[in-house]
């Protein structure tokens, strides 16, 4: 079975690491400790396993078999089951991963299902070995430091999601970029995602403050979550800008392109009018050469001794008429 870490612990302190799942489910009980089970993209026999062994709830391991959720909590009786969507932004691509995280927490132990590699859930375990204060309180602690986690990696994904923004927006007036509307629709997409992973987060945390109560939570517990809870509240306003600077890029940028194809619409109407104008100019001579170019003997004008003269005359005037009716109206 994947198992990244299981460990049993007594007042906030580790004190074994069992072999197996069994062996988790009676050193918890001979101890009156609490297990924390970290596994790591496990296939659905291990699930029903460990479903098996703690008793969890049949619509809850269905979900977890299932994966794709949207990020909430439930409760089955004395069993709390989370799902996290943990994010990451990758530098290289400039795009945001997702990730999905299921938490089981119970009376007496934590089991985390992780199928990506955020969050580090290790660091997790580490500071919470660090503080037995805090690990001391129980599985509500693992779930709020979890939960903490999560939260902070956020922060980086919302600085390179803004940075990404403010790139476009330098973009925007620029004549060069010709994918900026397939950016601008690519990031708004990853921005609605991100905002579908963190949205649930308050009121999750709202219904745990909740049933703090009831359920006995530390009142220092409390405390922490609270301060999760601002820091998601935060991060929601923050996205919600994201979307609106989005939106509005959107827009500019489309009245934009219109602008520009407007502008070089009127820009080749004008040329057409140039072309057309001294098309209009040549066409006068031509059409006086071209009578009198044609091989007939009965034309008065051809022995006129002024028949030259005036053939010539003709050609000049009409040029200079259309030149000028055509500079009055401006096209040319």
């Amino acid at each position: 079975m994947p198992i990244i870490d299981n460990a049993v612990y007594v007042s906030g302190h580790r004190i074994e690491n069992p072999a197996s799942l069994r062996e988790t489910f009676e050193y918890t009980r001979a101890h009156e400790g609490m297990a924390w089970i970290g596994l790591f993209r496990p296939t659905p026999e291990e699930i029903a396993a460990v479903a098996e062994e703690f008793s969890l709830h049949p619509l809850a391991v269905e979900d977890a078999l299932s994966g794709h959720q949207r990020s909430k909590l439930e409760r089955y009786g004395d069993i709390l089951f989370a799902v996290l969507r943990p994010a990451r932004y990758v530098d290289e691509s400039e795009t945001v991963e997702f990730g999905e995280l299921h938490v089981f927490v119970g009376p007496d132990f934590v089991v985390t299902i992780r199928h990506a590699d955020s969050p580090d859930l290790a660091r997790v375990r580490t500071r919470l070995e660090q503080q037995p204060d805090l690990l001391g309180m129980g599985p509500e602690a693992v779930l709020y430091a979890i939960l903490d986690e999560v939260v902070d990696e956020y922060a980086p994904v919302a600085s390179g999601v803004e940075n990404d923004i403010d790139e476009i927006e330098d973009a925007l007036f620029s004549q060069g970029d010709t994918h900026l509307s397939q950016r601008i629709y690519e990031l708004a997409r990853e921005v609605i995602a991100f905002h579908r992973a963190t949205l649930p987060l308050a009121d999750m945390l709202q219904n745990l403050l909740q049933g703090a109560d009831k359920y006995r939570v530390d009142i220092e517990l409390q405390r922490a979550l609270r301060d999760v809870l601002d820091h998601t509240l935060r991060l929601n306003d923050r996205i919600v800008t994201f979307r609106t600077v989005l939106d509005n890029a959107l827009t500019t940028h489309a009245t934009l392109v219109t602008q520009r194809q407007t502008e070089t619409g009127l820009a080749q109407n004008e040329q057409v009018k140039k072309i057309s104008g001294w098309a209009a100019i040549l066409f006068g001579p031509t059409l006086v050469g071209t009578v009198y170019g044609m091989n007939f003997d009965h034309m008065p004008e051809l022995h006129w001794v002024a028949g030259y003269p005036l053939a010539l005359g003709l050609m000049v005037a009409t040029s200079v008429t259309l030149w000028a009716v055509f500079r009055r109206k401006q096209w040319l």
